[in-house]
């Protein structure tokens, strides 16, 4: 078998692949159109971040049964198209957790004491001293948003520090950030109490410039940003307005908006901001473990047909996986919808098979619920393998429960979903073999397909409420391709699920609230 390695790799993982037996094709910065001719008969193909693996280029491999990515992020691939074609997409989410966050302390250190600016002073020939004068990290506070893996590993070296290490992360539990030994604060608090602020969250709809002038407003005078999760998570025009005024007294990025940044870049005119080519994961320890975490994965999926690793499929044979894959495609997207709707750090989550998926291996099924529900909060870090471990690390307690007497339904699967404020149930089904309906929400029975761009509202039931939320919708240009309402029994509250032709936008929800009858409006994505 062939296998295309169309990005830099290291020695040791490409020799790994030979010895395998397979055939290996090294060839880096292909343009799109050689891309598609080399990946025509390939098996498997390993890329890091700059092969663009889109649809286009997946319609075009004939023979691709493995997308093997030396690293986290997935950004760069279209998943639910090589889904479709049944191609395994695996990644190595565990290969640069260390290092990424040994870069974030390095720049937290070298932003303190003005390392590269001093080292570019005297390598002009000068010795300034006093202009270079830094500051200690001791007992100073550190402010992390986003206390998952990397950042509980940057809380424990800043720790080490002897610094205050405070975190900010809706979706831990205060238990949880008690043992890793760091404070759980609001958004609001971690702005007014930290002198660095470190950022460790993916990007996503709801991180997209999180950090932004109203953000800054709240900080402390003379606070320290460092970024090396994300770009685009940062506002970089607000960020730079900061350092102009001396709100942000120096900042440290490994990432940017976009990559590389154009040399007309602002923040690279400012003397207090330090900056590297996104090499967080950029040490020859993780390339390496990365490289060779991947090849293994590939040569045992390739040569013995075990799945590691992915990212849309379970490690079960081809046989158990043909009878579930609507089930797990099912529950991941209710895990996502509990997820998004979720206030507060999840506390408990149980899982009820009612029917004759009751009589089926569910195990990989509940695994595919617990990827669905942490995705919207950690993307691509996130797999098939590892959330049930993330469930744990975070303090979720996960319950089955099952029945084969039903009701309604052949087949019913519920969702109930604990945190400090709430409990949301979910329930859903299969119609014939394929078709994914959610038919309950809560107290509310409706019949929704969960797919694309949705907005999900709560509403007084009153007569003309949808006639105006659909004319809202209509005045920003919004097309309401289906619409699911549910109703309670007897008068009172109904829920809508609408799916539209693109996202809801803040200004959009904005406009649905003023509706009297609007009780609330939820952006969803699936």
């Amino acid at each position: 078998m062939k296998v295309l390695v169309s990005d830099n790799l290291s020695p040791k993982g490409i020799e790994i692949l030979k010895q395998a037996g397979l055939k290996v094709v090294f060839k880096t910065g292909l343009k799109p159109e050689e891309l598609k001719k080399e990946i025509k008969d390939c098996d498997g193909l390993v890329i890091r971040s700059a092969t663009k693996v889109t649809a286009d280029i997946i319609g075009a491999a004939r023979k691709l049964k493995v997308i093997g990515r030396a690293g986290i992020g997935l950004d760069n691939v279209d998943i639910p198209t090589a889904s479709k074609k049944g191609i395994i997409v695996m990644n190595t989410p565990g290969g640069n957790v260390v290092t990424t966050a040994e870069h974030t302390i390095t720049m937290l250190l070298a932003l303190s004491r003005n390392i590269p600016q001093a080292t570019t002073s005297m390598k002009a020939g000068k010795w300034e001293k006093k202009k270079f004068t830094g500051r200690e990290v001791f007992n100073k506070t550190l402010g992390i948003i986003g206390i998952g893996r990397i950042g509980s590993i940057v809380a424990d070296r800043a720790r080490g520090l002897k610094m205050h290490v405070i975190a900010y992360d809706p979706y831990i539990r205060p238990e949880t950030a008690e043992k890793l030994g760091v404070g759980l604060v609001s958004l609001d608090d971690l702005y007014t109490r930290s002198d660095y602020i470190s950022i460790h969250v993916p990007l996503t709809k709801d991180t997209r410039e999180l950090i932004n002038r109203e953000s800054f407003a709240k900080m402390k005078n003379g606070v320290m940003l460092i970024n090396c999760s994300r770009g685009g998570i940062v506002d970089e025009g607000a960020l730079y307005e900061a350092m102009q005024s001396g709100k942000v007294a120096g900042a440290a990025l490994d990432v940017f908006a976009q990559e590389p940044p154009p040399q007309s870049h602002p923040l690279l005119t400012m003397d207090k901001f330090i900056c590297t080519p996104h090499l967080g994961a950029a040490t020859e320890e993780a390339q390496e473990n990365v490289a060779v975490a991947i090849a293994n994965q590939l040569v045992d999926f390739l040569k013995n047909g075990n799945i590691s690793n992915a990212v849309n499929f379970p490690s079960v044979s081809s046989d158990v996986l043909a009878s579930i894959q609507p089930y797990l495609t099912l529950v991941e997207k209710m895990g996502s919808f509990q997820m998004q709707m979720a206030k507060g750090g999840i506390q408990e989550v149980t899982i009820e098979y009612v029917g004759d998926v009751a009589n089926m291996d569910t195990r990989p099924i509940t695994i595919a619920m617990l990827k669905g529900l942490f995705a919207p909060i950690l993307k691509h870090d996130v797999n098939f393998v590892n959330a049930p471990i993330i469930a744990k690390e975070r303090g979720v307690k996960v319950t089955e429960l099952k029945s084969t007497t039903t009701e309604d339904f052949t087949n019913l699967i519920t969702l109930r979903v604990k945190t400090p404020q709430e409990e949301n149930a979910l329930s859903g089904t299969i119609f014939g073999k394929k078709e994914l309906r959610l038919v309950r929400i809560n107290t509310f029975r409706l019949e929704a397909v969960l797919e694309g761009h949705m907005l999900f509202i709560y509403n007084i039931d009153e007569p003309g409420v949808i006639g105006a939320i659909g004319t809202t919708m209509g005045k920003a240009g919004l097309n309401i391709a289906r619409m699911h309402v549910g109703q309670e029994t007897g008068p009172g509250r109904n829920v809508i699920l609408l799916n539209t032709n693109a996202p809801v936008s803040a200004k959009v929800l904005k406009e649905m609230l003023k509706i009297p009858q609007v009780v609330s409006a939820q952006p969803l994505e699936f």
